[in-house]
């Protein structure tokens, strides 16, 4: 009995050692196996999913890999991807995919899940439209919702875009493109694209100092935060009033720390010293000419600090460090108003850039962190300089991740 159960034992150990032989084999088998490339169908289905954020009907998904079949290459998977972004076959893009991709530009907490809002239409009727997206933060533009049943848009309330997502409409056609100027009264030289929507404004405009509309600004569009961009070699002469220049009792700290981002950020967030967001009666407030109280408070920080008189600016960062951000040598690097900051930045090589790795990982799932995917960032980003249509980067990222 002893020397059966001794020859069961031994059989049952060759045995164990004979399945993880054969398991270790076939991953060894794997991971030496050439990889397997997605043929035409898992290529439309994926560029139709990465875009819609939902499975195709099969008319659309063989329409795509027609396209795919018949124009082999990247000109194929970019003709499936147009598929994938036409209003008429992926509603979802906009009424899901976009809308969820802009909704954390919109609001400080930086969340996809806030009321819809004219911010947020803005930008997508922008997308859809083809409307340069180098114009986003300076156009006198805005969207509105061409639906029956609805509030009328108003400067002082969100109820015409919230009605609208309460009600499903189909964004992908329903938006309609006007003015600031015409819809809310803003006067055509304060508009400054999405800064100047109402959803833009009562999220950084409203209390402080204005300088939050500067620092979101430089995080959703030049994805860069302050400090990123700290550059301590910059001269402190318009910092305002209050920053203080000693806190808690030790220079070192403004010198070291806070100069190296006011010293940049507040000459260029004078341009927004004639704006503010009423919490009162709920919308933009703008006073040409008259520079609003929160550009001067808390003077005794430091009284010998900036006194904003006009909302005139001046970009410090066009050298030193911050050079590398890639500001246009058409623009003078100064002027005044929003609208003309707004050109300034929205003109940098690091907005272009941003906006397309932002892009890149909302379709690709990854960020782009190899070489590969470096050389592709750098192919779409020269083509997205060549007029920013930031649908043709939707559609070139989606092509160039069809296969993984």
């Amino acid at each position: 009995m002893k020397h059966r159960a001794k020859i069961r034992r031994r059989r049952e150990g060759l045995a164990q050692r004979a399945t993880c032989s054969a398991v270790a084999f076939a991953l060894l088998a794997a991971q030496a196996a050439p990889p397997v490339f997605a043929g035409s169908y898992e290529q439309a289905r994926r560029i139709y999913e990465r875009l819609a954020g939902v499975p195709p009907s099969a008319a659309v998904l063989q329409k795509m890999e027609n396209d795919i079949i018949s124009q082999p290459g990247q000109p194929g998977l970019i003709a499936a991807a147009a598929v994938a972004t036409d209003p008429k076959y992926a509603p979802d893009f906009y009424n899901a995919t976009l809308k969820e991709f802009i909704n954390p530009w919109t609001n400080r907490n930086q969340s996809a899940f806030v009321p819809f809002n004219d911010y947020t239409a803005t930008v997508i009727g922008m997308i859809r439209d083809d409307i340069p997206f180098n114009t986003v933060l300076s156009a006198d533009i805005l969207y509105t919702v061409n639906a029956s049943g609805l509030p009328a848009p108003s400067p002082a309330n969100n109820d015409h875009y919230a009605t609208a997502e309460a009600n499903g409409i189909d964004f992908s056609s329903a938006l309609t493109q006007t003015t600031q100027s015409a819809v809310y009264g803003t006067p055509t030289q304060a508009t400054a694209g999405v800064w100047t929507t109402r959803a833009g404004a009562a999220a950084f405009f409203v209390l402080g100092t204005n300088r939050a509309q500067f620092r979101f600004t430089m995080l959703n569009y030049l994805c860069h935060d302050m400090q990123t961009v700290m550059d301590n070699t910059r001269p402190t002469d318009r910092v305002r009033q209050d920053v203080a220049r000693s806190p808690g009792g030790d220079s070192r700290v403004f010198l070291n720390n806070c100069a190296g981002c006011h010293s940049g950020m507040d000459p260029m967030a004078q341009a927004f010293a004639y704006y503010d967001f009423s919490s009162t009666t709920n919308q933009l407030v703008y006073t040409a000419g008259q520079v609003q109280p929160k550009y001067v408070k808390n003077p005794q920080n430091f009284i010998w600090g900036f006194v904003t008189p006009n909302d005139s600016w001046s970009n410090r960062w066009r050298s030193g460090p911050n050079a590398d951000l890639g500001w246009s040598s058409g623009l003078p690097g100064s002027g005044e108003g929003a609208k003309s900051l707004g050109q300034e930045l929205e003109n940098t090589t690091a907005f272009a850039n941003c906006q397309v790795v932002k892009v890149f990982q909302q379709v690709c799932l990854r960020a782009p962190t190899s070489t590969a995917d470096q050389t592709t960032i750098a192919a779409i980003q020269s083509g997205f300089q060549n007029g920013y249509d930031l649908k043709q980067v939707f559609q070139q990222s989606a092509a160039a991740c069809a296969g993984s």
